[in-house]
């Protein structure tokens, strides 16, 4: 797949299958929509495109960026895109200045100037251009103007597994991974760094990795102890969780901290990625240090059930 950080670097291809979208999450809705492009290219012998933003239209038009909770880095959105074999993907910097394009000039400029497009796909009520002004019977009436076809998925097709990335957002926030993982088709996950933290776990026999997340707009899910997929290098390994603000320990600083099973290098400052399986429990506060190691015991104990039936 061919990368495009703007539009001027594109060039435009004869024959082109196109869509356009956030595409926050490349959710189960959001496949089935990169899988009918990839379709229609094949069937049809051309290429195709997916036109996406970043940074996400709501961080800078609806929010300031703390507010921002995302499902997926751009890396990651990238990295999920590839794996639907689109040939294409054109990441168009969201700016003010760009959202103040009209619907027409969207059309005229990107879809029919920079891309070539033939065959435009979307999702039913699709919304672009300066204040979201733009619809279908808009692309249209520009598809006979410009001679490009248009396709609109519809809304029975995606109601079939009837997912939003509103839906998994609040999944997550609830604390719910199962259902996260559900919409996604995939395990909610965390990237980051390893960062030094108070090295309290290693006093009571559960030595934790600190993660510091890559991206500040990323969703951090509910506190609590989860069952995780620690991916290390070329690894996948087992391990549990917290999210919180260890209550017994200090409760001063939110972090999120990993204990990997059976794992004794030290790995400060190398990446760590964490695939969410399931919730274990809310974060508490204990009477007393060893009530907390003999609760860990049991955390392990649990999450190690659940992980071994993967």
């Amino acid at each position: 797949m061919r990368i495009y950080h703007s539009p001027t670097e594109f060039k435009k291809l004869e024959n082109a299958t196109v869509t356009i979208g956030s595409y926050d999450g490349v959710h189960l809705a959001h496949q089935k929509i990169l899988s009918r492009v990839h379709e229609l290219s094949f069937k049809s012998k051309s290429e195709s495109v997916v036109i996406t933003f970043w940074p996400h239209p709501r961080i800078v038009l609806d929010r300031p960026p703390e507010s921002i909770m995302l499902l997926t880095s751009l890396e990651e959105k990238i990295e999920l895109i590839s794996r639907l074999e689109i040939d294409h993907l054109l990441i168009i910097p969201f700016t003010r200045d760009f959202s103040e394009m009209s619907s027409d000039d969207f059309i005229k400029h990107i879809l029919v100037d920079t891309i070539g497009t033939k065959k435009l796909v979307i999702g039913y009520d699709h919304r672009f251009g300066k204040d979201r002004k733009g619809s279908f019977d808009d692309l249209k009436k520009y598809s006979l103007m410009y001679d490009f076809e248009i396709e609109e998925i519809q809304k029975q097709m995606l109601d079939d597994v009837a997912i939003s990335s509103t839906q998994i957002r609040q999944a997550l926030l609830k604390g719910d991974v199962r259902k996260a993982t559900e919409f996604l088709g995939r395990h909610y996950n965390l990237s980051g760094i390893v960062v030094k933290g108070l090295q309290k776990g290693r006093t009571i026999g559960f030595p934790t990795a600190n993660i510091e997340v890559y991206s500040k707009e990323k969703l951090i899910p509910s506190d609590g102890v989860y069952a995780v997929k620690v991916r290390y290098q070329n690894s996948s390994l087992n391990g549990m969780m917290n999210i919180g603000y260890r209550p017994t320990l200090d409760g001063k600083a939110h972090t999120i901290e990993v204990h990997i099973f059976d794992f004794h290098k030290d790995i400060y400052g190398e990446k760590l990625e964490v695939l969410l399986v399931d919730f274990l429990r809310n974060e508490k506060k204990f009477n007393s240090v060893d009530e907390l190691k003999n609760q860990l015991e049991r955390d392990k104990a649990c999450a190690h059930s659940i992980l071994s039936q993967l």
